[in-house]
């Protein structure tokens, strides 16, 4: 099998130069790095209500924008923060501008909102985002979004194919609550309190168990917010999601990349959601040890299937990938972007063999990662 593996030319994206530095251009990347760092703070107007929105970057709009929204208890800070200041993600983040949306009110440091305000249905947070394109002059995006989320990109993206280009998505539940999701979360807001609630929907039983350093850092965090009646509100608004309806005949137009832990509270949603989905353009990851929330115990797993997912769709073509064997490469890299076609299906799962090539493509391909 070594034999047929093909040979791939890894590129120096940035190479080592020689003489003196230019002291102007040194102030000059300094700058725009801090600036990158902190993001650019924007409230923006939408139908529906402001938005706010941190922005990453500059707006190059001659590439689509990596647009995030983050789960219920969290917000882009919490949610994508550790993921995207990664270090190896930086060669992604350089070559994209990166815009952050907090769900309505879920900011931090957010004014709560007056007794008896009527919070956005889900579809209504959905139909928020083409004001926030419209707002920095972006025509598509590649959305990358966490529980909740995950539902209001998936859909805004079935709403409007055209503005997406890749969708990345943790977490995702694509159902609406069941009698029986109903009466356990009945049950729940009577025996434990509105956090632990939280909690249990963001980590795996086995980190709640645990009561790991990340369980109780965001258990600080949400019982001392100060706009806890809002993160409240978007929960009740989670919880009553509507079905999406996704299958074979109604699904996205974009690729996609599910992701989740092995033991997370919602990988069998997730296996249910990748079996709705085109098997040509959907590729699954399943990660082992990752938990509840995979971007913020694995991130650099998940950049290095992002920087993959972000390949299949021509982009970053030269990346020089630094973490996998030379074997493992070639399969990922063959179904990605060596022969330029999205056409295979795809499940990534931590726990299978790697150094396989991949398969045809009507079957699915399972590497280590």
């Amino acid at each position: 099998m070594t034999s047929d593996m093909q040979e791939i030319a890894i590129t120096e994206d940035k190479p080592l130069l020689t003489g003196h530095t230019d002291p102007a251009k040194d102030a000059a990347e300094l700058a725009a790095r801090i600036l990158l760092d902190q993001g650019q703070e924007h409230s923006v107007e939408t139908p529906h209500g402001i938005l706010h929105v941190t922005l990453h970057g500059t707006r190059n709009t001659r590439r689509p924008a990596i647009l995030t929204f983050h789960d219920v208890g969290l917000d882009s800070k919490s949610c994508f923060s550790t993921l995207f200041k990664f270090d190896e993600m930086q060669e992604i983040i350089k070559n994209f501008t990166l815009i952050h949306i907090d769900g309505p009110g879920q900011e931090e440091g957010a004014s709560t909102y007056p007794p008896g305000y009527q919070y956005p249905s889900m579809e209504t947070i959905a139909e928020m985002i083409p004001a926030v394109l419209q707002f920095f002059s972006f025509r598509t995006v590649i959305g990358v979004g966490v529980g909740a989320g995950a539902y209001v990109l998936s859909k805004f993206a079935l709403a409007n194919p055209d503005s997406v280009e890749g969708l990345v998505l943790i977490n995702i539940d694509t159902n609406a609550r069941g009698w029986m999701d109903w009466a356990a979360q009945k049950l729940s807001s009577v025996t434990s309190t509105f956090t632990e609630q939280i909690l249990t929907h963001l980590f795996s039983q086995e980190e709640l168990s645990s009561n790991t350093e990340l369980v109780q850092s965001h258990r600080e965090r949400i019982s001392k917010a100060s706009n806890l009646a809002n993160i409240e509100l978007f929960w009740k608004t989670y919880n009553s999601r509507r079905d999406l309806n996704i299958d074979r005949n109604y699904s996205f137009k974009c690729p996609v990349m599910l992701v989740v832990g092995d033991s997370a509270p919602y990988e069998d949603a997730a296996v249910e959601c990748n079996s709705k989905l085109d098997p040509t353009t959907t590729s699954f990851l399943k990660m082992a040890d990752a938990g509840g929330l995979p971007q913020l115990t694995q991130p650099a797993k998940l950049t290095e299937a992002f920087k993959y997912f972000i390949q299949g769709m021509g982009y970053m073509a030269s990346s020089c990938m630094t973490r996998l064997s030379r074997s493992r490469t070639t399969s990922l890299s063959s179904s990605y972007s060596m022969d330029g076609s999205r056409s295979r299906s795809r499940t990534l799962s931590q726990g299978s063999q790697g150094g396989q090539m991949p398969p045809s493509p009507s079957q699915t391909m399972e590497v280590s990662c």
